[in-house]
C-alpha cells in the first residue's frame, strides 16, 4: 500500500499563489478532492503526479519525491482533466503506446486488459477523434491503468460520462481500492464524491479547509445548527417535551414532519430518548437532515 504525503506545500506563479502551505496524507482507499473553481485542486494533483514542482514544501509517494523521479511515475496512474489524447490514434493504439512508455513486459495483453476494464472493447479500433467526451475519458483511464499502478490520481474523471458509464467507473474504482490501491480524484459533483469517497479533502483559496469523513466534519461545525428529522407515535407531544430541553434551539412541526435544530449534535441524540419517555410516546426515527457533503462544502466555502 502506497501513501501520498504533502508537507507544507506551496505553489505560486509569479505573484499568484495557487497552493498555500498545504499538508495532508492520503493512503489506501478512495479520497475525494473538493473545492470551487480556482481553488488549487488541479495544481495539487499535478504536483502529486510529478508533473509540477512545488515552489516550497515536499510532495512524496512513500519515501520518494514525485518531482523528477521517473521511477516513481511507474507507480502512478494519472488522468488529467484536459484532453491529452491524439485524435488520429485508435483507442487501442493510444493505450498500447502508454504500455510501451511504461515498459510493460507484455504491452499487447496489458492493453487489452485495460480496455476491457473500462468497457471500451467495441470502440477500441476506432480513431479517438470520433469518440464522445465520455469515451475519451474512459480511454484516458485505460491508459493510466495499463501498467497496474499502485496510486491512481484522477482530475474530474467522470466528465462527459453517461449514467451507466459513471456507475461502471465507480465500481471499477471501488474494486481497485479494495485491492489496496491509493486513489485520489477531484470532482465538482458533490454526489459523486459522497457516493464514492472514504474521505474528503476540501481546498478553498489554495488552503486545506478540512479533511476526513465529511459526516465527522459536519458534527464539528459547532457554530452552525444541526437539523434532525424525528418521527414518533405523537410528534406534537414530543415537540412540546423537546422545547423544554436546553440543547434544543428550535422545533418545527409542518405537514406531519417534526424538525429539530440544535447546536450540540451529541447532546440532542442523548436527549431525544428520555424526552420521548417523559412524553409517553414511542420514538420511531431520529435522522440527521443536513449531514451531507453539500452542507459541509457550502459551509467551508462561504464562511
Amino acid at each position: 500500500m502506497s501513501q501520498i504525503t504533502l508537507r507544507e506545500v506551496s505553489r505560486w506563479y509569479g505573484n499568484v499563489v495557487a497552493v498555500n502551505d498545504v499538508s495532508f496524507e492520503v493512503g489506501a482507499g478512495i479520497t475525494g478532492l473538493l473545492g470551487p473553481n480556482g481553488a488549487g485542486k488541479t495544481t495539487l494533483l499535478h504536483m502529486m503526479a510529478g508533473f509540477l514542482a512545488p515552489s516550497a514544501g515536499d510532495v512524496r509517494i512513500d519515501d520518494s519525491p514525485t518531482w523528477r523521479h521517473p521511477e516513481v511515475y511507474r507507480r502512478i496512474g494519472f488522468v488529467p482533466e484536459r484532453e491529452a489524447v491524439h485524435p488520429f490514434l485508435t483507442g487501442r493504439q493510444f493505450v498500447h503506446s502508454s504500455a510501451r512508455l511504461q515498459g510493460v513486459k507484455d504491452p499487447v495483453a496489458a492493453t487489452e486488459r485495460a480496455i476491457e476494464m473500462v468497457d471500451l472493447r467495441e470502440a477500441s479500433g476506432r480513431a479517438i477523434g470520433g469518440y464522445s467526451k465520455g469515451m475519451r475519458q474512459r480511454v484516458k483511464v485505460a491508459a493510466s491503468l495499463v501498467h497496474d499502478p499502485e496510486v491512481l490520481i484522477l482530475d474530474e474523471p467522470f466528465n462527459g460520462m453517461d449514467p451507466r458509464q459513471r456507475l461502471h467507473m465507480m465500481d471499477l474504482l471501488r474494486s481497485m481500492a479494495a485491492e489496496g490501491r491509493t486513489i485520489l480524484f477531484s470532482s465538482h459533483i458533490l454526489e459523486e464524491v459522497e457516493r464514492l469517497s472514504d474521505r474528503v479533502l476540501v481546498v478553498v483559496a489554495g488552503r486545506l479547509a478540512a479533511s476526513g469523513d465529511f459526516r465527522r466534519i459536519r458534527r464539528l461545525m459547532t457554530d452552525r445548527p444541526h437539523t434532525f428529522s424525528v418521527r414518533s407515535s405523537d410528534d406534537r407531544l414530543l415537540a412540546r417535551e423537546l422545547l423544554a430541553s436546553p440543547e434544543v434551539q428550535a422545533v418545527e412541526l409542518h405537514d406531519g414532519a417534526l424538525t429539530v435544530r440544535t447546536g450540540d449534535y451529541g447532546q440532542l441524540t442523548r436527549a431525544v430518548g428520555p424526552a420521548a419517555q417523559r412524553a409517553g410516546v414511542s420514538l420511531l426515527e431520529l435522522r440527521p437532515a443536513d449531514e451531507s457533503l453539500e452542507s459541509v462544502f457550502s459551509y467551508l466555502v462561504h464562511r
